[in-house]
């Protein structure tokens, strides 16, 4: 069908709205429901067009983490699906429940025109906000639809084809929405039939992907109407409990169980939990005779209709003895980074997981909270041979930071090395690239980064022909990169590019293992100092804006000025100054002076002048005498204004 003029495509809206029958055009029976809907529900203006509508970035974030199983069972199917497309120009987009894009695989070069048509991440794609589309009547319906050019309500997207299928979650509910969408495409709408095919057969593979990871410990029933595809492409599944039960199903079985049992799955919705006796002739005993060791035409299953079906039986996944035994250890580069924080240790085995894979990683936390240190144990913890090569992009001028990445050839510039320079990029060829401080790249080079991340490949300054690289690049930022990629200051499309995997650094203040961290350091030091109790409590108490680095730089001061032990007088005046330090200090000391006792007296005020007297003043002699700290000497006799002693011990000094 043409794709209308403005005008012509409001009138048949309107003409349609008031009632009167459509002329000369033929359109689905789902794509008029909708146009009612919008009209009739939703109160859209058919004369009124807006520009897709993108979601802020902390909002596309909640939503991706809400359906990160979803993405990450069904990441795999969409790229086979988009790579059989390659060179037509398709976009495949994941909506969630919601209407929202949280995962999409489109071509880079036409990221400026995919995102203002909607066919981006964060587009909002719900009926009452887009009118009709694929994805918001798909997800209004239930049902495989296209919703070709024209049949779109607004029309600013009247230029585009999309095509979308329902994802199932295992309970039967519509949990996301598969689009496969393009930018232009041929009039006719039968040009989409095979997209229409293709899109329904992927979502198929993922909710079956889903029945697998989620049903170890049950049987696993695929059922085929056909034998010559049984074992390879299924068309239903459903998972049976040690009860004979059924626990789980695809959404095509949930269709087909409902057609057995001659109900409509709309209206009677199926509920897990019912017997496989009751679809099926055939209990639990029998499936092992629905195997694989048999031929595909043997392994018949007549339902209860009379209908007859081809079945493949797999057995319960035998309990690992993993499965009750504690996480496994931890690679020994990571394990350094664990010192018994429970939020840091999940992080770390998350990264353990992470760590053989080419995804991209990003690290976000405050300064100084140890990016750089996790990034060192990720490379080395991955298998990779090259080299790790850190460059922190907010410590090299702007004008040499290209250079620096990509490298130049020889007399590209004067002053100039002679022979030309590798850039950083090239010299982590199959190792790490960490880039410190990400969100301080230039917007220009952050569009040349992209390039190297979706091509694999860099072009140093002068050369002509690009190069391919393997790298894993790593990037951290203390910054929120969501909320500047909001703001225009850093790439969306580079951020998505980036956070395929996200870990997030605990503020030090937030961990519990502070004092295990300072101890630690403290070894790495050389030194077998070990922290006083006011000492430890000054360090809990104090809030570590500069985090990890600045814990170090707080235990390598303090090792240098104390002895024996470090005490809180030998820590920075800021660690001393804190109130919090100065009231658990009061409490500390307090409790070492109630304890205290000379010659059976109890140590009160009198009785600390006594003993101050006694050692005419002397500090640190009348400290030894009662066991305790200079320091807490000090502090009582400024509490209790021990004038007259503290006068004449300051004298005598």
């Amino acid at each position: 069908m043409p794709i209308h003029s403005y005008t012509a495509h409001v009138q048949e809206l309107e003409a349609f709205g008031m009632g009167y029958p459509l002329q000369g055009e033929t359109r689905d029976r789902a794509v008029l429901g909708s146009w009612r809907r919008c009209i009739d529900q939703h109160r859209l203006d058919p004369s009124r067009t807006s520009e897709a509508h993108i979601v802020p970035a902390g909002q596309l974030r909640a939503h991706r983490e809400e359906s990160e199983p979803l993405i990450r069972i069904a990441r795999s199917g969409l790229e086979r699906l988009y790579q059989q497309l390659k060179g037509l120009d398709y976009v495949l987009l994941l909506a969630d429940r919601h209407g929202i894009a949280v995962d999409f695989l489109g071509h880079d070069s036409h990221a400026i025109d995919l995102r203002s048509a909607g066919l981006y991440l964060g587009a909002q794609w719900r009926e009452d906000v887009a009118g009709t589309s694929a994805v918001g009547t798909c997800l209004a319906t239930g049902e495989a639809l296209t919703v070709h050019q024209s049949d779109h309500f607004d029309f600013t997207h009247t230029t585009l084809s999309c095509t979308a299928a329902p994802i199932y979650d295992l309970q039967g509910q519509l949990a996301a929405v598969l689009d496969l969408s393009l930018l232009r495409s041929p009039a006719a709408r039968a040009s989409q039939q095979m997209a229409l095919h293709l899109v329904t057969a992927a979502v198929r593979r993922v909710e079956l992907a889903n029945l697998m990871a989620q049903s170890g410990s049950d049987w696993v029933l695929r059922l085929a109407q056909s034998p010559d595809f049984l074992d390879v492409d299924a068309d239903a599944a459903l998972s049976i409990d040690a009860r004979g039960r059924i626990r789980a199903m695809t959404h095509a079985a949930t269709r087909m169980l409902a057609a057995i049992a001659g109900l409509n799955w709309r209206q009677q919705p199926l509920q897990t939990g019912q017997p496989l006796g009751r679809f099926f002739d055939t209990d639990l005993q029998a499936l092992p005779q629905l195997m694989r060791n048999r031929p595909a035409q043997e392994r018949i299953l007549r339902a209860r209709d009379g209908s007859i079906w081809f079945a493949h039986a797999l057995p319960p996944q035998p309990r690992s003895n993993a499965q009750a035994s504690p996480r496994p250890s931890l690679p020994a580069p990571l394990q350094a980074l664990n010192t018994g924080d429970a939020a840091m240790g999940q992080l770390l085995h998350k990264a353990a997981r992470l760590a053989p894979q080419d995804l991209p990683v990003l690290l976000q936390g405050e300064t100084g909270s140890g990016k750089e240190f996790l990034a060192r144990a990720l490379h080395a913890a991955s298998g990779r041979s090259g080299a790790f090569v850190a460059i922190n992009c907010a410590a090299i001028p702007e004008a040499l930071l290209e250079s620096e990445l990509f490298g130049y050839l020889p007399g590209t510039w004067t002053g100039g090395a002679h022979k030309g320079r590798a850039g950083l990029i090239e010299a982590a060829h199959q190792g790490s690239l960490f880039l410190d401080e990400i969100g301080d790249m230039p917007l220009a080079l952050q569009a040349k980064l992209l390039r190297v991340l979706s091509e694999s490949e860099i072009t140093p300054l002068g050369a002509r022909a690009p190069q391919k690289v393997d790298i894993r690049v790593i990037s951290a930022s203390h910054r929120p990169l969501a909320e500047l990629a909001h703001s225009g200051q850093f790439r969306a499309d580079l951020l998505y590019r980036l956070n395929a995997a996200e870990l997030q650094l605990p503020a030090l203040r937030e961990r519990s293992d502070l004092l295990a961290l300072a101890e630690h350091m403290l070894a790495a030091l050389g030194c077998s100092l070990r922290l006083s109790g006011p000492a430890q409590a000054a360090l809990r108490a104090h809030h570590w804006p500069g985090n990890l680095r600045e814990l170090h730089n707080a235990l390598r001061y303090a090792a240098a000025l104390a002895e024996q032990q470090i005490d809180l007088e030998h820590l920075p005046d800021a660690l001393q100054r804190s109130p919090a330090a100065v009231q658990g200090q009061d409490a500390v000391s307090d409790a070492a002076l109630a304890g205290a006792a000379v010659e059976g007296r109890t140590l009160n005020t009198a009785t600390l002048e006594q003993v101050l007297a006694q050692c005419q003043g002397n500090v640190s002699e009348a400290a030894r005498l009662l066991g305790v700290n200079r320091s807490t000497i000090h502090r009582r006799i400024q509490r209790q204004q021990l004038s007259r002693v503290f006068a004449r011990q300051e004298g005598e000094r």
